[in-house]
């Protein structure tokens, strides 16, 4: 209980780090953000309007107090409100968050059932016509771009086979199975890479984990090969697989944003290059605070896994 006591304060000091350097990197940027919200339409703006929106914002305030302000917000789920319509931030957030969560994560199932057992069992055919053969399809899939594999979708199974849509979004309270099929492209466009990531990553962790000395001992009194690999190898080869997998899974939380504009998908990620385009500063703020909280979460949540398959960890 120490343990997790302990590495939940941790995160919690993270997410206050992450925070802070949010708040005094906006604050940062060259430029009046007033003065840049009233210079969109290209002409320059009256001093008084700009000092108006300045008042508005809060931007008149000494900077502690503003950053004062911001912690108490954050400390009371209030992200602001939008300048671009004038909505709570926190409700496109929660709209969209979703979206891009569910991407990402039957991505990563599909890493997971992928990659983790075809690298498995080409460490244990090192050498042979199967590791040969998907160690070449995972070096392919991890050489071509994440955007040309969602083209080359769209074209063979939207406009060639005509197998599903092209694009789109579908609520899964509207239409269950249609919303799957709309999924199924996107995530596939991230899972293909991610699952070479996976069978790469794999492959080598085992084959690290076979040439231990625990292993050769328990091979030399006669532990089966399947016994060897269910108790001795897999758990322990699992712990860095782990790792790399919520590396990637954090990084996509704002990476999508090729796959969600190639497949018309209205996920964080397109919110994101929306709002900075508009200069909407507080939805950029909340955006990348939800992303970074989400990346804490994900690291705490695989120090918990850490501690589950290696109690070494814990002490």
């Amino acid at each position: 209980m120490t343990w997790f006591l302990r590495r939940l304060g941790i995160s919690i000091v993270l997410i206050w780090v992450v925070a802070s350097v949010v708040f005094l990197a906006i604050h940062m940027v060259p430029g009046d953000p007033a003065e840049l919200l009233l210079s969109l339409g290209g002409s320059a703006p009256e001093p008084a309007m700009v000092e108006e929106l300045r008042e508005q914002l809060g931007l008149n305030k000494p900077l502690m107090t503003q950053y004062g302000e911001f912690m108490w917000r954050l400390a009371h789920a209030d992200l602001g409100r939008s300048m671009q319509d004038d909505s709570p931030v926190s409700e496109e957030i929660a709209r969209r968050l979703p979206r891009t969560l569910e991407l990402i994560l039957a991505a990563g199932l599909m890493a997971v059932i992928i990659g983790i057992p075809l690298g498995t069992a080409a460490a244990m055919r090192r050498g042979g016509v199967f590791d040969r053969i998907a160690s070449s399809i995972a070096s392919l899939a991890l050489a071509v771009p994440i955007f040309v594999v969602g083209t080359l979708m769209v074209m063979i199974f939207a406009q060639g086979l005509r197998w599903v849509p092209a694009g789109g979004f579908v609520a899964f309270t509207k239409d269950p199975v249609q919303h799957f099929v709309m999924l199924a492209m996107p995530a596939s466009a991230i899972g293909i890479g991610l699952s070479a990531v996976m069978f790469r990553m794999t492959r080598a962790a085992v084959l690290d984990v076979m040439l231990r000395d625990y292993v050769r001992t328990a091979r030399a009194k006669g532990v089966t090969n399947r016994r060897i690999l269910v108790r001795h190898v897999v758990r322990t080869a699992l712990m860095p697989v782990i790792t790399v997998l919520a590396l990637y899974l954090g990084t996509l939380l704002g990476g999508t944003v090729l796959v969600e504009f190639v497949f018309n998908w209205p996920g964080l990620s397109g919110s994101l290059v929306s709002a900075v385009n508009a200069r909407d500063y507080p939805q950029v703020v909340g955006i990348v605070l939800v992303i970074s909280v989400l990346f804490v979460g994900l690291n705490f949540l695989v120090d918990i896994i850490y501690g589950i398959l290696d109690p070494r960890v814990r002490r």
